[in-house]
């Protein structure tokens, strides 16, 4: 995706396909209110022109940043190599962790690979997002599969793909803790917000994106 006309045309195709603005968010790595932005944008600039979308997306949307790291992701090498130095990162906390939890639906396949390379079992973990549309989250909940592996009593890793507020890990955290487990760090491909920790936990990144400018 090359500007923000690609991303309202993807929220819209989105939307279409029945994905709710939390999907939406986890699909085009951007915040909730971000998604919602641009599905409102898609469904009110339907029969305007590029050019008169482009202009009228400057004007009043919202700060964000867009991470598309699906050149990694559409190759399994490239995965590999990634989650290799992700684990690279997570290493240091010891050799007693014995689970590496991710966070659907982009952390799921990351934290398999890391869960991998690091000899451990794995979790996942889908958060309250995917169901939200409008209102308050924290009226919702997140699940864990019980295809995978139990968190009961259990120390672990947390794996995502980026990290915006910080939001989602504090809920998956909170999650863990609440089945009886403890994380000890967590690790993103990409942080958009140069979080260093969340409830306590270490948050380590591979990349960290900042965004450099004068608001208008």
């Amino acid at each position: 995706m090359k500007n923000v006309d690609d991303l309202i045309e993807s929220a819209a195709e989105l939307a279409g396909q029945g994905l709710s603005k939390g999907e939406i968010a986890d699909e085009l790595n951007v915040s909730r209110e971000t998604a919602s932005w641009l599905v409102e944008r898609g469904d009110a600039t339907t029969d305007l022109s590029s050019q008169s979308t482009q202009q009228s997306a400057g004007n009043g949307g919202p700060q964000d940043i867009h991470v598309d790291w699906s050149a990694i992701g559409r190759d399994s090498k490239r995965m590999g190599a990634i989650a290799e130095a992700m684990a690279d990162l997570l290493a240091k906390h010891g050799e007693d962790v014995d689970l590496t939890v991710g966070i659907e639906k982009a952390g799921g396949p990351i934290a398999t690979l890391i869960a991998s390379e690091l000899e451990t079992d794995l979790s996942t973990y889908t958060p309250a997002k995917h169901q939200w549309e409008e209102g308050d989250i924290e009226e919702l909940g997140g699940t864990f599969s019980r295809n995978f592996a139990g968190i009961r009593n259990r120390e672990c890793y947390v794996v995502d793909d980026t990290i915006t507020s910080g939001t989602t890990m504090r809920e998956t955290i909170t999650a863990i803790r609440a089945e009886g487990g403890e994380p000890l760090a967590c690790v993103v491909l990409a942080d958009k917000q140069g979080v260093e920790e969340v409830e306590g936990v270490p948050v380590y990144s591979l990349l960290q994106v900042i965004s450099v400018g004068k608001d208008e």
